[in-house]
């Protein structure tokens, strides 16, 4: 009964955070950004940077929100088709959401000040991704984009994303006049700092989770994810109880099921986040955790369990190979 509480909390909190991210992008954008022509970041600005062309070149007034929609589309169906999961169908659903309030709700300047109009309109947009990545999905575009490299390659799309957003502020310069470019460098400065505030860049993070029930977690950690764990003893200072330090390292689309995971066996676990600058050896994609989830299969994992299935993976691999070689 308890986890079955646990589980509609989760589910209610989706749903309201779900609708407050949709609502702070669109206030960021119809009613700061887009009317005072000071672009966002991503697929936001790219759709911005749509739209003035197409009124500058074409005489067509096409919203914001019809890019937005239009370019999430196929993003959507290549992510659900390529990863699959809760992530991609919340992020497809909330872009879609937000495209058509785009299109459909008046845009309207708050202010007419661009650096207050950068300002407030970068922190509600960085708000909205950060509040989505923090319960697991995103607001669409580039982070469905992020997830399928990751997949395929278990690198990050972060330079990327900074060479698109400096892409954007120059075509901003020769559109609208550099003074707006600078202003949505301001907006851009802004949404990042929000991100990082409310949850963490592009990069791999170290969770390090102080614990009494140690063993409960590792299990339910190995069922849920398939990442390596160090065990630290540890005690506390002040207390002077025995407990366990689990240290292990994630992507940030894996830390909101982390979390979920080790709160649901200890709700008094301490989990500290530490920005990883780089990691040294095997970080697995999510192909070589899926394949060892496969040769698990459903019973609970053990320590054992799982060793067995790297052994039972790094076979097939080595089979693989040397049926390349001999083909």
């Amino acid at each position: 009964m308890k986890k079955q509480t646990k589980k509609w909390r989760k589910v209610a909190l989706t749903i309201i955070f779900f609708f407050v991210s949709v609502a702070l992008q669109v206030a960021g954008l119809n009613y700061f950004l887009i009317p005072n022509n000071i672009f966002s970041v991503g697929l936001n600005g790219i759709s911005q940077l749509m739209s003035l062309s197409a009124n500058q070149f074409f005489g067509l007034h096409i919203q914001t929100g019809v890019f937005f929609l239009l370019f999430n589309i196929p993003i959507g169906i290549v992510g659900f088709k390529m990863v699959g999961g809760k992530f991609t169908i919340l992020s497809f659903i909330n872009a879609v959401v937000v495209s058509i309030l785009l299109i459909f709700l008046p845009t309207q300047a708050f202010t007419t000040q661009p650096l207050l109009a950068s300002l407030f309109g970068g922190l509600l947009v960085g708000s909205s991704v950060g509040l989505a990545l923090r319960y697991g999905f995103s607001t669409g575009g580039f982070d469905i984009i992020a997830l399928i490299i990751q997949k395929r390659t278990g690198k990050s799309i972060g330079a990327f994303s900074n060479v698109a957003n400096g892409i954007i502020v120059l075509i901003a310069g020769f559109f609208i006049g550099w003074q707006n470019a600078m202003y949505t460098l301001i907006g851009i400065y802004a949404t990042g700092q929000v991100i990082d505030t409310l949850y963490t860049g592009y990069q791999k993070v170290t969770a390090l989770i102080v614990t009494s029930k140690g063993e409960e977690v590792i299990d339910v950690l190995h069922r849920d994810l398939i990442r390596g764990i160090t065990i630290l003893p540890s005690s506390g200072a002040y207390t002077k109880r025995e407990s366990t330090t689990l240290m292990m390292v994630l992507s940030r689309f894996e830390l909101f099921e982390m979390q979920e995971a080790v709160h649901s066996v200890d709700p008094k676990a301490f989990i500290n986040l530490l920005s990883t600058v780089s990691v040294s050896g095997e970080f697995w994609d999510a192909d070589r955790q899926l394949q060892m989830k496969k040769s698990i299969g459903p019973k609970a994992v053990t320590i054992d369990a799982q060793l067995e299935a790297e052994q039972q993976l790094e076979d097939q691999l080595a089979q693989l190979q040397e049926n390349q070689k001999d083909a």
